[in-house]
């Protein structure tokens, strides 16, 4: 069996996709993740590398990415962080896609952030269970 490719999809991907793809990639040993934004920030929030730093992982250095159809094309799984963005993606994706409904980050207090990458963790183990 092939390794899977799974490709996680948030709008900045500066917070929740980043930190699913990081945790997929630490915790799989049978798939890669990726992540890319629908419309990406220039540099990964200072609250998403605070939050993964807490928990002794560094994201400091990732880089958020235009999502793109060529990226889409070779994934086997796309994970969206909220249904607001499966209205744009184009219609030959929809059996590879998936939307996990995580709050966005932007805006909420610091607790309220490291609840949700603890939700994205919890979330991304159950997916790795699952393909592996």
């Amino acid at each position: 069996m092939k390794n899977k490719i799974i490709l996680f999809i948030c709008k900045g991907n500066s917070g929740r996709s980043q930190m699913a793809e990081v945790f997929f990639n630490s915790l799989s040993k049978t798939g890669k993740a990726i992540s890319a934004g629908t419309n990406p920030d220039k540099e990964i929030h200072p609250w998403t590398i605070q939050v993964m730093k807490e928990i002794g992982i560094d994201v400091s250095q990732q880089k958020p990415k235009l999502l793109t159809d060529g990226l889409m094309k070779k994934v086997d799984r796309i994970i969206v962080m909220d249904s607001d963005l499966l209205k744009n993606m184009p219609f030959e994706y929809l059996s590879k896609l998936e939307s996990w409904q995580i709050e966005k980050l932007l805006g909420k207090p610091i607790e309220q952030i490291r609840k949700i990458r603890d939700q994205i963790k919890k979330r991304v183990e159950q997916l790795v269970k699952e393909i592996s």
